[in-house]
């Protein structure tokens, strides 16, 4: 993972003398661990690792994790292994590895407070800095094989997604659509799901981060199905809004808006182009109609080892698109009481435009009730 490593420090001036990535226990786990150290196995709680400047990583784990941490090594000259079997062994560890004056980079956007104290206490003459944005940025950009796997995981979720309307039937439950979901998604390979999906019937699908629950799916009921895949550790993230009949002339009406807006979105994706650009361009289109002011997020954000990977495209974002990067475009109008509409799918970005990474149908589909 030396090119990784080496992306992070270039963006870091003065450079630190190391960088370390700590992870606690679930769910407080730094997935920017599993970015310097690619091991697609094992939970890794309690392993750390530090990356110096020439691009080499050095990992302690604990026997729990030897044979993934061993097999993922075995493929990488720049990484090395070292097992430790308690703490205070691991507190050893950085006290031997790391410079006693030195400078060290930690992740602070993901880094426990307990974790600060136990490394600051071992090394107490060190200067701690923060390198979290460094480590965000480095992470936007996708290398092949990280677009490898949430090409897979995008395939995942487009397949699961034209299978949605088959399960759509009189008196199943939000709860029980959800399940079915990722149970279908993890016969097709994902090593899990990335997010917890979102079923909502009715009214509930105008709340765009509801937990679905036991409404029972009724003739007249709209639907909003948010779910994502996890291939080897990679995110996708899609959604799906359908009408289980007869017809609701307005929110029919909202569909097509909202395919609409999404389409003046992809108009607007290509590198150098700053993410609030994206965003405008689905507002523009949603301000235009009935519902101004009904779209209440970010058009989009980055996908990739978490399902919101450190990029978002709001009103305000001027950070510009890169080629390569892997992001959402979901617009959505909800409306409160009656129901909602949310169009999402995965795209990496070009340096002229972008690459469907999703492939579900979007258009306006209604299933009888």
């Amino acid at each position: 993972m030396k090119d990784r490593i080496l992306r992070i420090f270039h963006d870091l001036a003065p450079q630190p003398d190391a960088l370390v990535f700590v992870n606690s226990i679930e769910p407080h786990l730094d997935q920017s661990f599993f970015y310097v150290f690619d091991t697609a196995s094992g939970l890794f709680e309690g392993s750390a690792a530090i990356a110096l400047p020439d691009g080499s990583l050095h990992v302690s784990t604990s026997q729990l994790e030897e044979e993934s941490a061993l097999q993922a090594a075995k493929h990488d000259p720049h990484v090395d292994v070292h097992l430790v079997k308690k703490m205070d062994d691991r507190k050893s560890w950085f006290a031997k590895m790391l410079p006693a004056g030195g400078t060290i980079g930690l992740n602070f956007h993901e880094l426990t407070h307990e974790d600060y104290l136990s490394l600051a206490g071992g090394l107490p003459k060190a200067t701690w800095s923060d390198v979290g944005a460094a480590v965000r940025k480095a992470r936007r950009v996708k290398d092949a094989r990280e677009v490898e796997r949430i090409r897979e995981a995008a395939r995942i979720g487009s397949v699961v997604g034209e299978e949605i309307p088959s399960m759509l039937k009189r008196g199943i439950t939000e709860s029980e659509l959800a399940s079915e979901i990722e149970y279908r998604m993890m016969r097709l390979g994902a090593s899990g799901r990335s997010f917890a999906t979102i079923v909502g019937f009715g009214a509930h699908s105008a709340e765009p981060h509801y937990s679905p629950a036991s409404t029972k799916l009724e003739p007249g009921m709209s639907i909003v199905c948010d779910f994502g895949a996890f291939y080897h550790r990679y995110a996708s993230d899609i959604t799906r809004s359908f009408r289980f009949g007869p017809t609701d002339p307005e929110l029919k009406r909202v569909h097509e808006t909202v395919e609409a807006a999404q389409q003046a979105s992809f108009a607007a994706i290509r590198a150098g182009v700053p993410g609030k650009e994206v965003h405008l361009a689905a507002q523009r289109v949603i301000d235009a109609s009935p519902w101004k002011g009904r779209f209440t997020h970010g058009v989009g954000h980055s996908i990739g080892l978490a399902v919101h990977d450190g990029y978002g495209m709001g009103d305000s974002t001027e950070d510009p698109l890169e080629t390569g990067m892997a992001i959402t475009v979901e617009p959505g109008i909800y409306l409160p009481g009656k129901g909602g509409v949310r169009i999402e799918d995965d795209v990496l970005v070009t340096a002229n435009g972008f690459e469907a990474l999703t492939t579900t149908r979007r258009s306006y589909l209604e299933v009888p009730g």
